[in-house]
This record gives structure tokens, sequence and C-alpha cells, in this order.
């Protein structure tokens, strides 16, 4: 028979360990992760090896867009009615959608040849036109079954004077039932069509 010899754990281990077991059933470390991440893909790119004029082509800081709080969240908003949002679940973005715009609006840029994108993060002091805008829709309409992208693009010279501006906004289709796996590829689809706009446009503007 083997006998077991008993120690008294010291008062702070015991109280340690009552919290523990108090808290277990209530705190969660972490948040649960969403069974999908979204991303945006450049339909346009850069191609590898081939050089720009840059005698032609005048530098432009692509900067992050302003957007409204509905849309400064990596969840994806569903309007469902003129006065109410819902969000998709289970489906989250990477990254904010005004940062995620920022990085395809640079890379059809500059994939256009229409100006020397710099990375405005690296090159904010450096002079050359500034694209600023904002982001007044990213989401999907309930009613119409449609992914929407709405951006206000700004122009504005090294001195901050405002070149040009104009709204760009691009639709959509919904195929099938609105959930995680069906609002990726029309969002997707629709900001690279409102920054190829974006790139069609900024080539036609006159250079000061």
């Amino acid at each position: 028979m083997f006998h077991m010899k008993q120690h008294k754990a010291p008062r702070a281990a015991v109280t340690a360990l009552a919290l523990s077991v108090l808290l277990g059933g209530c705190v969660s470390f972490g948040a649960k992760p969403p069974e999908q991440l979204l991303s945006l893909s450049p339909a346009q790119r850069v191609t590898a090896g081939v050089a720009t004029n840059v005698a032609q082509a005048p530098s432009l800081v692509v900067a992050d867009p302003e957007a409204p709080r509905i849309l400064d969240t990596v969840r994806v908003p569903v309007r469902v009615s003129p006065t109410s949002v819902a969000y998709v679940t289970k489906v989250q973005w990477s990254d904010t959608p005004r940062h995620l715009f920022q990085g395809l609006l640079a890379e059809t840029i500059a994939a256009s040849g229409s100006r020397i994108v710099l990375d405005p993060g690296q090159y904010s002091g450096v002079p050359g036109q500034r694209l600023m805008g904002a982001l007044v829709d990213f989401g999907i309409d309930e009613q119409s079954r449609s992914a929407i992208v709405t951006y206000d693009a700004i122009l504005a010279n090294p001195g901050g004077a405002i070149l040009a501006r104009q709204r760009f906004t691009a639709q959509e289709p919904v195929s099938g039932k609105i959930g995680p796996g069906t609002v990726g590829a029309p969002l997707n689809a629709a900001a690279n069509k409102v920054a190829a706009d974006v790139a069609a446009w900024l080539s036609t503007v006159t250079q000061p």
C-alpha cells in the first residue's frame, strides 16, 4: 500500500486557481477566426522588366481614400434598406477596404503607364501629383443583388491645388444567395472596373 503525503497549497495559488475556474466559462482569449478572408486582386499588373518613360510620365502618390465608419472595417456591409445595414457573417477582409483599394488603384495606374506611382509611405515628401479621394460605397446592395464600389477621386498638384476631380462607380451582380462564398468576386470585379476607369481618366488630365 502506498501512502501519499499531502501538501497544503499556498493561499495565493489556491486563489489563482479559483479565479481561473470562475472566469473560464466567460472569458475568451482571441476572437474566433472567420471561415474566409477576402482580398482584392488587380486585373492589371505592372509587367516585370518593362521600363516606363519617366520624362513623359509624372510621379504620383496614391493616398488611402477616406471612408465612412460603416466601410472602415474588415466586415462586408450589406445595405438592406436606405437606413439599414447588416454584415455578411463568417467572412472578413484581410485589411480595411480603403487600404486594399489603395493598393489595387496604385497597381492599376502604374500598369497603365500614365504615371510613375510612388509608395506613399516612402515618398510622401517627394514633389509630384497626389491622388486623394473618398470611398463612398464598397459593399453589397440587397435590393439590386449587386456589389457596388464608388470612389470620389481628387487629383492635386505638388502645391495642393486641385487639378481635377470626378466620381467613379461600378456595379456587378451577385450570383446566388448573398453569403461568404458569393460576395468576394463581384466586389473584386467592381473595384477593378473603378480602378481602370480612374487610370484612364488620369491619362486624359492635362499636365500643369
